[in-house]
């Protein structure tokens, strides 16, 4: 089998877990025998482009001219089974769907993130969800609040291509949705089922479990929206030292937060951005995985790696992070609210938990609020060994990449053997 792997890189300087996960993908995919035609471009090239290609970055989203005829070159060349697109931004564009389907060749898309509908790919503004764009032929509101790198211009841009390319999207063959909201998500903007498979993404094995550490480790993108100042509220609201250190590794524009935090408390400490064995190395030394986004997290990546090292993993009960640690959403019964200190009887009656907060397989989720999670805080730190071998189980169940990649081959195989010749 041959395929095609389409992704526009995120800048270095701003982490990804989606290039992560695309060379992690690639990398599988070959050693299960796949022949994988790599067609790659990083953001990281833009300030090195020819005056001429800058002129025309403006419309690139929209139709990129120099990526469909490279495209269109390597289609013919090499004749692939099927194209797989990740991130078409802003170098590759949506019309690489087109240029695929113009030469017989299927198209699987993962999708990241909300940007067939959202400018920002997000449904968050302002310290909150939002999803105002939601069922709007153009997404407005999005150009108002300068949801795309904070400017009018490039919103209105971005706003535009989504109008555009509506068509565009919904000519795809296999969407997958890597958790069952982001297939919910696709439902709602008008994706037949069949078209729609549940696929999470895989981590490499990082072998054996070294035996859990202390305390708690936040990594990721440090952005509002990754609730970095809910963590650190509901953090402050215990004793220094009560619940072991708190761990953070990442860089972006709450730094300056988190170093604040770590010069206030001797139980914070600040780790940087950190390299594979310091990833490693960072989540050997905790008990407990933290992922307290506040938006609709897709997919974070680093609960797959802390689920692979036996980590149990705390997290809101927010996109998919639930089915990542095998949970459900949150009990609120009317007149508590996530505030409330009155208890909740855990599915299999082994514990009680704090109301708002709910036990999974392999972790915790809690509401996306500073009592709730200070509640859970706690709670995870105690249940923490308890529940190290379920998510490394769950992991190898699930998550592993002998499970994943054979999913996706299957995913490929379905897509050339059934999509219309378009």
């Amino acid at each position: 089998m041959r395929i095609v792997v389409a992704h526009n890189r995120y800048r270095e300087a701003q982490p990804s877990g989606e290039n992560t996960i695309v060379d992690a993908e690639m990398a599988q995919l070959t050693a299960a025998g796949v022949e994988v035609l790599p067609f790659i471009r990083s953001s990281d090239e833009i300030p090195t482009m020819p005056t001429t290609a800058k002129a025309l970055l403006p419309i690139s989203p929209i139709y990129a001219p120099r990526a469909q005829q490279e495209l269109s070159r390597l289609l013919t060349e090499h004749r692939p089974d099927v194209l797989h697109l990740h991130n078409p931004y802003p170098l590759l564009s949506p019309w690489v769907v087109r240029t695929a389907h113009r030469h017989g060749v299927p198209v699987v898309q993962t999708v990241h993130n909300y940007r067939q509908v959202c400018s920002s790919g997000l449904y968050f503004r302002d310290g909150m969800i939002c999803q105002d764009c939601r069922g709007r032929a153009l997404g407005v509101p999005a150009i108002v609040h300068r949801c795309y790198r904070g400017s009018r211009a490039q919103s209105a841009l971005m706003a535009t291509t989504l109008a555009v390319h509506r068509g565009t999207w919904k000519s795809v063959d296999r969407f997958i949705a890597l958790t069952t909201a982001v297939a919910d998500h696709l439902r709602d903007y008008g994706i037949p089922d069949e078209r729609i498979v549940v696929k999470p993404n895989a981590v490499p094995d990082p072998g054996p479990p070294a035996p859990l550490g202390d305390g708690f480790l936040f990594m990721g993108r440090l952005t509002p929206e990754k609730g970095l100042d809910l963590l650190l509220e509901a953090w402050r609201r215990h004793p220094v030292g009560a619940l072991g250190p708190l761990r953070v590794a990442g860089d972006g524009e709450l730094r300056p937060m988190v170093e604040a935090a770590a010069a206030e408390r001797p139980d914070v400490s600040y780790l940087g951005q950190l390299d594979r064995a310091g990833v490693r190395a960072a989540i050997e030394a905790s008990a407990v995985v933290l992922a307290t986004s506040t938006w609709h997290d897709v997919l974070p990546t680093v609960i797959i790696e802390a689920l692979a090292s036996g980590r149990p993993v705390l997290g809101t009960a927010l996109g998919g992070i639930p089915y990542l640690v095998g949970a459900g959403t949150p009990r609120e019964p009317a007149g508590t609210g996530p505030a409330s200190v009155a208890s909740a009887v855990r599915g299999d009656g082994a514990a009680t938990l704090p109301v708002g907060v709910v036990a999974g397989e392999a972790g915790w989720v809690v509401s996306p609020d500073p009592a709730a999670l200070a509640a859970a805080l706690p709670v995870a730190r105690t249940g923490a060994a308890a529940l190290a071998p379920a998510a490394r189980a769950r992991y190898e169940r699930t998550f592993h990449p002998d499970v994943v990649t054979k999913q996706l081959i299957d995913i490929y195989a379905d897509a050339a053997r059934t999509a219309p010749r378009h």
